[in-house]
């Protein structure tokens, strides 16, 4: 929950707060956004397999943020777009954290569920004793 609010507070704040990005950084923003949101997917889907380690997030957030700057950097000096390596990498796994948080949430959903169901069972069959 506190993750939806901080995420929310941070989309308004980037709608009301009135400054642009200059276009000679646009390529390095967009890269360190995807970097940025690959790490937190990443970090969601393993807090939620009970696997979440901090420094493995920091490292992991930091080490994206730099390989995609690095890529766009010499991307630029060279004339080839290779910022794309990153995004098409970032994405990828970006769909695949998802992937595997909305198995996850509906996995543990449908185990509450069975688990209500065989306590209401359970209970209605202590009431007829």
């Amino acid at each position: 929950m506190l993750e939806l609010i901080g995420l929310l507070v941070g989309v308004l704040v980037g709608i009301l707060v009135p400054w642009t990005i200059p276009s000679q950084y646009s390529l390095y923003v967009a890269a360190g956004l995807l970097a940025a949101l690959d790490s937190a997917l990443g970090g969601y889907c393993a807090r939620l397999e009970k696997q979440f380690r901090l420094s493995v997030f920091l490292s992991g957030t930091i080490g994206n943020a730099a390989i995609a700057a690095f890529l766009t950097w010499l991307g630029q000096k060279l004339g080839i777009p290779l910022y794309l390596a990153a995004v098409v990498v970032f994405g990828t796994r970006m769909f695949q954290n998802f992937a595997k948080i909305r198995r996850e949430l509906l996995t543990s959903k449908q185990k509450r569920d069975t688990i209500n169901q065989l306590d209401i069972v359970s209970s209605h069959k202590e009431d007829q004793r």
